[in-house]
């Protein structure tokens, strides 16, 4: 995508954490101008849908401006993640598997795959660095739509998010699941959250990924190929808990490159929602070998 076409992209409505003036705040973005929300976004998805966007619509216009953008998550909230929502991911995880038996039951299982992630205290932000296991040959981002909740399970909004992985750990045995999903830096949210009454579904996706500033990897895809709803996945993932801070939920990725490739330290990758962002970051090895 070119940076007229990012531009004109550019959603019209958005909430951004942002450091301003040496103090994090949560503003609202209309076209340019930025104003305060005067509150967390904790705070916001404890409201109802209409109190929230009444909020969101009501912020005084003017009077503020973001210095460095943040990932749009407060500390204490969580993010969680579904898997094998598209039949690539379901491919990719089979080809990737000991026995792959497991991800063809899930895909067409009533009950989806939903996994912890990270919390916001760990969720990394725009132009910051995604991570790539050094205890793992096969590393992979996965571009993904998370949706925002509130603290009701009601949708409030859309923001891009970046599930990086490491596809040999996973494939290796599905209880190591969490380490092949949770470590430091797995996971990118940003660069903002674009309310639901804005935004138009479906989704196109798209990933890049350059290397020494040549292009090494580009895929696209779309929330219409999705095999669940995202209010079924919501549905699910608030009938085991509450999350009386609302709650980030990535819904899972179609777009998993081949086998041969993996994300190397300095590689750039792009996840591209149109009409929701684009996120960038730039993976760096984290973690250690340990002891043989």
């Amino acid at each position: 995508m070119t940076e007229t076409d990012a531009t004109r992209a550019r959603p019209a409505l958005a909430l951004t954490r942002a450091d301003a003036g040496g103090e994090t705040l949560w503003l609202v973005r209309r076209g340019n101008e930025y104003s305060r929300l005067g509150m967390s976004l904790s705070q916001l998805l404890c409201l109802s849908p209409m109190a929230a966007r009444q909020a969101v619509e009501e912020a005084a216009e003017g009077g503020a401006s973001p210095d460095r953008v943040l990932a749009p998550i407060d500390p204490q909230q969580e993010v969680w993640a579904a898997g094998v929502t598209y039949l690539r991911s379901r491919d990719g995880r089979i080809e990737e598997a000991s026995d792959g038996t497991p991800y063809d039951r899930v895909y067409g299982a009533e009950r989806p795959e939903l996994f912890f992630k990270s919390t916001g205290v760990r969720t990394r932000g725009p132009d910051e660095t995604i991570g790539v296991r050094v205890d793992s040959e096969w590393n992979v981002p996965e571009p993904e739509l998370g949706i925002v909740l509130h603290s009701s399970g009601a949708l409030f909004g859309y923001v891009p998010g970046n599930d990086a992985s490491s596809r040999s750990i996973e494939g290796e045995n599905l209880l190591y699941l969490p380490q092949a999903k949770v470590f430091t830096a797995a996971c990118a949210l940003g660069p903002e959250i674009v309310p639901a009454w804005v935004a138009e579904t479906p989704f196109a996706i798209g990933l890049e990924i350059r290397r020494d500033g040549a292009l090494v990897f580009e895929g696209a895809s779309s929330t219409d190929q999705m095999a669940r709803g995202l209010d079924e996945l919501a549905d699910w993932l608030f009938r085991g808990l509450d999350f009386p801070d609302g709650v980030i939920l990535l819904t899972g990725t179609g777009i998993v490159p081949e086998a041969d490739f993996t994300l190397r330290a300095g590689d750039e990758v792009t996840v591209d929602i149109d009409g929701i962002g684009r996120l960038t970051n730039v993976a760096s090895r984290v973690g250690r070998q340990g002891r043989k």
